[in-house]
């Protein structure tokens, strides 16, 4: 008999993540490597976890992340969305806690484009009178 998953994805700056939780022990697998190889900060390894936190459910999934783009902050960031949409196919109950602190909601912050006549998005030559 197939094993029960849930699937979410997760996006944040220019990183995409899809998260799958099964029914576990609490370890985090991304890209392969264990949470802790694959992203050297601490703090961010509390944002990864922080929609298992908020729901109680730290100790009973395990995840699965296949995220690229972006460095360490986008994709730690995309994966709390990802698993946040797959905690909501769980139990449709953690909408509340979820939405209350903040973790449903897509992260809307790009990389602002550069425009001609600028060195950068806003950054403009030195301006001199003569």
């Amino acid at each position: 008999m197939a094993q029960v998953q849930y699937i979410g994805t997760g996006r944040r700056k220019n990183s995409t993540a899809r998260v799958r939780l099964v029914p576990g022990t609490g370890k985090i697998t991304m890209n392969g490597k264990d949470i802790t190889e694959y992203i050297p900060f601490a703090d961010l390894h509390v944002v990864v976890k922080q929609p298992l936190s908020v729901t109680e459910t730290l100790d009973n999934y395990d995840v699965f992340v296949n995220v690229n783009g972006g460095g360490f902050s986008g994709q730690a960031g995309a994966t709390r969305h990802g698993i946040a949409r797959a905690l909501l196919q769980v139990d449709p109950a953690f909408r509340a806690p979820l939405k209350e602190a903040g973790l449903l909601t897509r992260d809307p912050r790009m990389k602002e484009r550069k425009k001609y006549g600028l060195k950068a998005a806003r950054k403009a030559p030195q301006f001199s009178k003569r």
